[in-house]
């Protein structure tokens, strides 16, 4: 059966997908339709984090599908309210809030920080800054408070209250007045390129925001849920943000999305303010709730990092003529090369049965599942080695 044909005649063209359809997994590897084997260094955009076929996970999902899938928001379930309970304390936060994205994550972020400064100070104070090649989300709203102009086309009209600082101290300060009520940044700007934040300029925003009672939100979606080594990529920067959303990553597989927030914001939502019909899903939370428990588990967050360390210290080695820079922290890591060509790259490396992403027309980047070993790693990062060479 031709299942590439049914994409081209029913699918609509949003995603420049490559030619493969995988029908099964297991571990670190992929497989399609004609049994070819391919070694994931994306795990899914970073939300396969243990891999494929994942006993425990599987297990938990299928329990559950089996008990209940569905509940709607009037009342409580069991999973959601155990994720809840793990979440806030690993976190260090106080409340949650469970979506299904985390565009939605972020939209709840925003109208979270919103209210909580008008109740405090009123209309007006509603601007929220954020960096520069940031990415945010496909919504409307989180499409406007992304820093890259090329996702704001063809969209408009788009909701206001957004401005744009580059990643240094003095653009930040020019887009200070009074109406800024939060900042939102990522740790790590992934679609941006893979660039993480300097800690010094993270040190000053953090010391502007809480002269001026402003709130800090971080965006975890592609960062957080361990993929830099700790449980969020600000846990990396020794500061504590008021609002932090994360997705991706959270269930392993499943949609989700959430926003965690600080003691002073707990009670700035009441009934009516926000909802999602699937937010909280059972199987989604029960597939969360394994997942945090392996994060959590002793030593995995710091086989983590030290894999990290490992493709860092791989393509230092390697000394490559056409790799410029090594970037990132944990298994979020971006290589940059020498030409426009990271595509190129990508779909060379697709032909040699290993799958890797790109950020930007010159930068590869490696998801990889949080599970992947060593020797994973080193067979594929000698293929993508390899293919890179060969190919510029």
């Amino acid at each position: 059966m031709n299942y590439l044909s049914y994409a081209k005649d029913y699918l609509m063209n949003t995603y420049g997908q490559l030619p493969i359809v995988f029908t099964h997994g297991e571990g670190c590897k992929l497989y399609d339709t004609e049994e070819k084997e391919y070694l994931d260094l994306t795990s899914g955009i970073g939300v396969s984090c243990l891999g494929y076929n994942n006993k425990n996970w599987v297990k938990a999902v299928t329990d559950q599908v089996k008990k209940l899938a569905h509940t709607s928001n009037i009342f409580l379930n069991i999973p959601s309210l155990t994720l809840a309970k793990k979440l806030t304390e690993a976190a260090g936060m106080s409340k949650v809030f469970f979506a299904n994205s985390g565009a939605e994550a972020n939209e709840c972020a925003i109208k979270l920080a919103r209210k909580y400064s008008y109740l405090k100070y009123g209309e007006g104070r509603g601007t929220i800054i954020t960096l520069k090649k940031s990415f945010h989300g496909r919504t409307l709203t989180t499409l406007k408070a992304t820093g890259q102009k090329k996702f704001h086309k063809y969209f408009g009209p788009f909701p206001q209250g957004f401005k744009y600082s580059d990643v240094d101290i003095n653009s930040l300060k020019e887009n200070l007045d009074s109406s800024v009520c939060a900042i939102m940044m990522e740790a790590i700007q992934g679609e941006g390129g893979v660039n993480p934040l300097p800690q010094d300029f993270v040190d000053e925003v953090f010391k502007i925001a809480k002269k001026n009672d402003i709130l800090i939100i971080f965006d975890e979606v592609q960062c957080g849920m361990g993929r830099t080594g700790k449980l969020f990529g600000y846990k990396n920067y020794n500061v504590e943000p008021d609002i932090v959303s994360t997705a991706k990553g959270l269930a392993g597989g499943l949609p989700i999305g959430a926003v965690l927030c600080s003691k002073k914001l707990e009670d700035t939502f009441v009934p009516g303010d926000h909802g999602s019909t699937f937010g909280g899903n059972l199987v989604s939370t029960a597939a969360a709730n394994c997942v945090i428990d392996t994060l959590t588990s002793p030593g995995f967050l710091d086989e983590v990092a030290e894999k990290g360390l490992f493709i860092k210290d791989f393509f230092k080695k390697a000394n490559s003529k056409n790799i410029t820079d090594i970037r990132g922290i944990g298994l979020m890591v971006g290589i940059e090369i020498n030409s426009d060509s990271a595509s190129k790259v990508q779909k060379e490396t697709l032909k040699n049965g290993v799958l890797v992403l790109t950020a930007g027309p010159n930068v590869i980047r490696l998801l990889p599942p949080l599970i992947i070993s060593k020797e994973e790693l080193r067979s594929g990062l000698n293929i993508l080695l390899d293919t890179i060479n060969s190919s510029l």
